[in-house]
């Protein structure tokens, strides 16, 4: 094995419990629960050697692994690792509006338009160019053996297609929660998950 990657999503923020996409415009900070679950997961894993702790620019990741890098862990930020921009439909109210314009974003995902975006935002082909970009950093480091990962929804489920080749079409077979882990292995070139949607921290 050359690398284990522990990719975990950010905890709970005010506008997650809401059903209120934040996206890569939104800067938000985890709320109580969130932080909550930020405490469980560094008392699940504190004691994995991770060599480097990597976070998207947003706060709420920052946030979320607070804990390995108050421990002293090098941590590096990388934009690649941010959340897919929803552009004007990022921190407006779950309504009937709202729902019908994702809706209708969804569908063209499925029918294979990956470069489909709302005004300002980005498509799932603009996050992976740039996801790749971060994995190069993140493969490229020789030395770092384990690193700890922490990212966003559906920014992850895009990461989780690059690593094991699956075509953006399948992203939404990897369901996430607010901390859930994904555990994968790199060897010899090729990523194997090894922990799909682990949450066991939680209970």
């Amino acid at each position: 094995m050359d690398k284990e990657i522990y990719i975990i999503r950010h905890g709970e923020t005010d506008l997650n419990k809401q059903g209120i996409v934040q996206g890569r415009g939104i800067n938000s900070d985890l709320n109580d629960t969130g932080k909550a679950q930020a405490a469980a997961f560094y008392e699940a894993y504190k004691n994995i050697p991770f060599d480097k702790v990597y976070t998207s620019e947003l706060k709420r990741t920052h946030q979320t692994v607070k804990g390995f890098i108050d421990a002293g862990t090098p941590w590096e930020q990388l934009a690649g690792l941010d959340e897919l921009a929803w552009g004007i439909w990022e921190g407006k109210p779950n309504d009937e509006h709202a729902i019908t314009a994702f809706k209708g974003l969804m569908e063209a995902w499925e029918a294979g338009d990956y470069d489909a975006h709302f005004e300002g935002g980005e498509s799932p082909n603009d996050v992976v160019r740039r996801e790749q970009e971060a994995l190069d950093v993140i493969k490229g480091a020789a030395n770092e053996k384990t690193v700890l990962v922490c990212m966003h929804g559906r920014a992850m489920r895009l990461f989780l297609c690059l690593l094991t080749n699956k075509p953006i079409s399948e992203m939404t077979e990897f369901p996430h929660q607010n901390t859930t882990l994904y555990k994968v292995e790199l060897s010899g070139g090729q990523f194997v998950i090894t922990e799909f949607n682990n949450t066991d921290h939680l209970k």
